[in-house]
C-alpha cells in the first residue's frame, strides 16, 4: 500500500483549488438559470415535482459540499503556507487533503437500536476527492432536470399559445362548436399539465388539439373565406420575410463588430437556406388558384421563418453582448486599479502582475472572456486581501 506523501497532498490541494473555482462559477450560473428559477417558484406536480425534489436535494448537497471543500482548502493552505512545517503538521496536512477529513454528517443512534458497547453517534466521513465526485454527480442531476424542463417550456409554451390563438380565431369565425369544445378541453388540460409538470406532458395531446382545430376550420371555411384568410397570411409572411431580412442585417453587423475581437467559437452564427424561394413558390400556388395546397406549406414556412428570426435576434444580442461584457470588465479593472492607487498599492509587485495579466487578456484580440473575467476577479480578490492585511 502506497503511503501518501506531502508532495502528493500539495498536488491534490492545487487540483481541489482549481475545482472549487470552477464549482463556484457553475453553481452561480445554475442559480441564475431561468428554468431553475421557474422551477423553484412554480407549484410542481407529477414527474417534474419528483424530479425537482431530487434535484433540489442535490443542489443542497452541492452548496454544502462547496462549503466543506472551501473550509478544508483554507485549513490545508494555512498549514502549507507556513515558513516551517513540523512533521506533525505535515501529517495533518496530508490527512486533510488525502485522508477522510471531511465530516458529512453525525447522526444520533436511537437507544433502542444500540448495543451495550455500541456508539451513541454515527459519523459519516469521506476524502475531499470522494466529496468532489459526489458533487459532480449531484450537479449532473440538478442540471439535467432544469435543462429538460426549460427545453420543454421553451418549445411547448409558444406552441400552446399558437394553438390557443388558432382556436380563438376559428371560434370567432364560427367553426364547428363540438370540435372546438373538445379542442378547448384538451388544450386546457395540456396547458395545466405543462405549467406544473413539463416533464410529464405528451406532445401528442397538443397534436390532437391542432387536428381538432384544423377540422373545425376546414368544416367552416368556404372557398372565398379560405382565399381571404390565406391572402392575409401571405401578407403576414411577406412582413415576416422583411423582418428576417432586417434581423439578418443586424446579426451580420453585430458579428462583424465582434469578429476580430473574440474567438470564432464564442460568436453565434445562424445558418440556413434562403427563405425567399419557398415563399415565392407558395405565392405561385396562390396565383394559380391552388388555395387548398397553400395552408400547410405556408404554416411550415412561417414556422421556419419565425425560428430563423428568433435565432438571428438571439445571435445579434449575444455577439453585441460580447463587446459589452468586455467593456464592462475593462471598466471594472480600471476601477480596481484606481482603488489600488488610492491605497498606495500601485506598485505592489503581486498586484501589478495580476493587473498586467488581466489587462493583457482584455486588450488582446481575440479576447477570451472567460479567462478575462477570471483574471479581473483574481486581481480584485488579491487587492481586497492586500487591503485587509494592510488594515490589520
Amino acid at each position: 500500500m502506497t503511503v501518501p506523501t506531502y508532495a502528493a497532498a500539495e498536488a491534490e490541494l492545487l487540483r481541489l483549488e482549481t475545482a472549487v473555482a470552477a464549482i463556484s462559477t457553475n453553481l452561480v450560473d445554475l442559480d441564475d438559470n431561468p428554468a431553475r428559477k421557474e422551477l423553484d417558484k412554480t407549484r410542481l406536480t407529477g414527474r417534474t415535482a419528483t424530479a425537482w425534489n431530487d434535484a433540489s436535494d442535490a443542489l443542497t448537497r452541492l452548496w454544502d459540499g462547496y462549503r466543506l471543500l472551501t473550509e478544508l482548502i483554507g485549513r490545508a493552505r494555512a498549514i502549507s503556507s507556513q515558513r516551517r512545517v513540523s512533521d506533525a503538521e505535515r501529517a495533518e496536512f496530508v490527512h486533510e487533503v488525502l485522508g477522510e477529513s471531511i465530516t458529512l454528517s453525525t447522526e444520533v443512534v436511537p437507544l433502542a437500536q444500540r448495543g451495550l458497547l455500541g456508539p451513541g453517534h454515527v459519523t459519516t466521513v469521506c476524502t475531499p476527492a470522494e466529496l468532489l465526485s459526489a458533487m459532480e454527480r449531484a450537479f449532473t442531476t440538478a442540471v439535467a432536470v432544469a435543462t429538460r424542463a426549460g427545453e420543454v417550456w421553451d418549445k411547448m409554451l409558444p406552441a400552446a399559445a399558437d394553438a390557443a390563438a388558432a382556436l380563438d380565431h376559428v371560434r370567432r369565425l364560427g367553426g364547428d362548436a363540438m370540435a372546438l369544445a373538445e379542442a378547448d378541453r384538451l388544450l386546457g388540460a395540456f396547458t395545466a399539465t405543462l405549467a406544473g409538470d413539463p416533464l410529464g406532458i405528451d406532445e401528442r395531446d397538443l397534436s390532437a388539439v391542432r387536428a381538432l382545430i384544423e377540422r373545425a376550420d376546414a368544416e367552416r371555411t368556404s372557398a372565398a373565406e379560405l382565399r381571404s384568410a390565406l391572402e392575409q397570411r401571405l401578407a403576414d409572411a411577406r412582413h415576416l420575410l422583411a423582418s428576417v431580412g432586417e434581423a439578418q442585417a443586424a446579426a451580420a453587423k453585430a458579428h462583424d463588430a465582434a469578429a476580430d475581437r473574440f474567438r470564432p467559437r464564442d460568436l453565434f452564427v445562424v445558418g440556413g437556406g434562403d427563405l425567399r424561394p419557398d415563399l415565392a413558390a407558395i405565392e405561385a400556388l396562390a396565383a394559380a388558384g391552388h388555395w387548398s395546397l397553400i395552408s400547410p406549406r405556408l404554416a411550415e414556412w412561417s414556422r421556419r421563418a419565425r425560428e430563423r428570426l428568433a435565432a438571428l435576434r438571439e445571435a445579434a444580442a449575444h455577439n453585441a453582448g460580447l463587446l459589452a461584457t468586455r467593456n464592462e470588465l475593462r471598466g471594472r479593472l480600471d476601477a480596481y486599479q484606481a482603488k489600488a492607487l488610492s491605497r498606495g498599492l500601485g506598485e505592489h509587485p503581486s498586484l501589478v502582475l495580476l493587473h498586467d495579466a488581466a489587462r493583457t487578456v482584455l486588450y488582446t484580440a481575440p479576447c477570451d472572456l472567460t479567462t478575462a473575467r477570471a483574471a479581473v476577479n483574481a486581481y480584485q480578490d488579491a487587492l481586497t486581501a492586500t487591503i485587509a492585511r494592510n488594515g490589520r
